[in-house]
């Protein structure tokens, strides 16, 4: 389980600067794969329950420690807005001098 997953977060500009926007650098290859399936700013809720329900319910696949602190990997599925299931694989960083998860980033299993 990831550590102290009921603390885990997600910072609201990760979805909707990052992974919902079309114009972001990096993020505008995972915002065209997350809006096919019906995500949207209005609602990004449902996006974030799904990443949290990750978070807080499956087993770390991978644990990488780095200088900043250690990033987790956990797969999952989520329950998009169109009505299907999709798997992905969603990144989690516990930095040093804190105890709660914080949103990395998320893309295709």
């Amino acid at each position: 389980m990831l550590p102290n997953h009921e603390q885990a977060y997600i910072p609201e500009p990760k979805l909707t600067k990052y992974l919902l926007s079309e114009t972001h650098a990096v993020g505008k290859a995972k915002a065209k794969y997350f809006r096919s399936f019906g995500y949207t700013e209005a609602n990004v809720d449902q996006l974030a329950d799904g990443l949290l329900m990750i978070a807080k319910s499956k087993e770390v696949s991978q644990a990488v420690t780095t200088p900043y602190g250690t990033k987790y990997i956990m797969e999952g599925d989520i329950f998009t807005p169109i009505g299907t299931t999709v798997r992905i694989r969603t990144v989690w960083v516990v930095e040093s001098g804190d105890k709660r998860p914080r949103f990395v980033t998320a893309y295709p299993a």
